[in-house]
């Protein structure tokens, strides 16, 4: 039985020597190791000796069902290393290289522009309010002075959800919610989506920007408009930027004016940008008209404001020289790239 053992002991260390991976180590452990293994069987067979045979036998299979196993453990220690050493040389960096760039994202030129124009309204003391995209006529229509039989709803293609039901076609319908809330003093803009039926062109979309500004206050005249306006336009187009206003009709103000600035690419000389006229229009304004501040419940007696609503997609295309407003709602990379 020694011989036996001895045997075994040795076949299964030339075998460990010879392992080529883990799954051979894991054979030879079941092999002489496991509960049916070579080693556990001489155990078995120990049934047949005498008492004093039976501890000096025991201590034999022992001895070698440990060195077995130690030196199982060191291949299994070794080849674990190896593999180690192969990972690390085939996952080493060559600092020399160059890096690898990583793209980021930027800020496409509606809000880059949206941006600029609220922090110049915030300077003026503006607040920045919101609401929701999906309106009633009440609020887009009805108390902004535009009843159903007026002839101004024909100047816009409304998209109809259901009976009174509506995508806003001015965010003046969350100034209308503003002035219901707060009590005047007021003092906000509304930046937005709106939505009108128009055909698409390189100057018109259905779907397009705005921002529209309220103030509201005892002694608010047109010359308060005027400082606002100006101050925007320099803060936009530069400091030498010359403002006209010129006579207008909006059924929500009353005076009304449209607001034209002198072209920045000829500077009012005339060009294919401003058609030759030298000048572009930017904005409509006014003072908001004494039937929107009554249907608000403010008293146009005690109170006055103007109002002004800029259009986010013209003003970026004349301030990046685009010709096309269909570039801004596209998601062409080529073309965000360049900003």
């Amino acid at each position: 039985m020694k011989q036996q053992l001895e045997q075994i002991k040795t076949a299964a260390l030339e075998a460990i020597e010879a392992a080529q991976n883990s799954a051979d180590c894991e054979n030879i452990r079941v092999k002489y190791l496991g509960k049916k293994g070579e080693l556990t069987a001489i155990l078995k067979m120990m049934g047949g000796l005498s008492p004093e045979e039976r501890p000096i036998m025991g201590q034999l299979v022992n001895t070698a069902k440990a060195e077995v196993d130690a030196a199982l453990g060191a291949k299994v220690n070794e080849m674990n290393a190896k593999a180690t050493e192969l990972k690390l040389q085939q996952e080493t960096i060559d600092i020399t290289m160059p890096a690898k760039v990583s793209k980021t994202g930027k800020l496409h030129p509606l809000n880059t522009v949206l941006g600029d124009m609220i922090d110049i309204f915030q300077s003026m003391g503006f607040d920045v309010v919101d609401g929701p995209e999906v309106e009633t006529d009440h609020y887009n229509f009805e108390c902004l002075n535009v009843p159903q039989d007026h002839p101004a709803r024909d100047m816009q293609d409304t998209f109809y959800l259901a009976e009174n039901i509506l995508l806003r076609t001015q965010t003046s319908a969350a100034q209308i919610r503003t002035m219901e809330t707060r009590k005047p003093p007021i003092r906000v803009i509304c930046p937005g989506r709106v939505f009108r039926a128009d055909e698409v062109d390189a100057t018109h979309s259905p779907v397009f920007h705005q921002i529209e500004g309220l103030v509201v206050d005892k002694g608010i005249t047109m010359c308060d408009l005027k400082g606002v306006l100006e101050q925007f336009a320099h803060e936009i187009y530069g400091p030498d930027t010359k403002v006209k206003f010129r006579p207008s009709f909006f059924p929500f103000t009353e005076p009304s004016v449209e607001v034209d600035v002198s072209c920045s690419e000829c500077g009012g000389k005339g060009c294919r940008v401003c058609k030759g006229a030298g000048w572009i229009e930017i904005l409509g304004a006014g003072m908001v008209h004494p039937n929107v501040l009554r249907s608000c419940g403010i008293d146009p007696e005690e109170y006055s404001g103007f109002a002004f609503g800029i259009g986010l997609d013209r003003l970026t295309t004349t301030r990046y020289k685009i010709s096309d407003i269909r570039l801004l709602f596209e998601n062409d990379k080529r073309f965000l790239d360049q900003f």
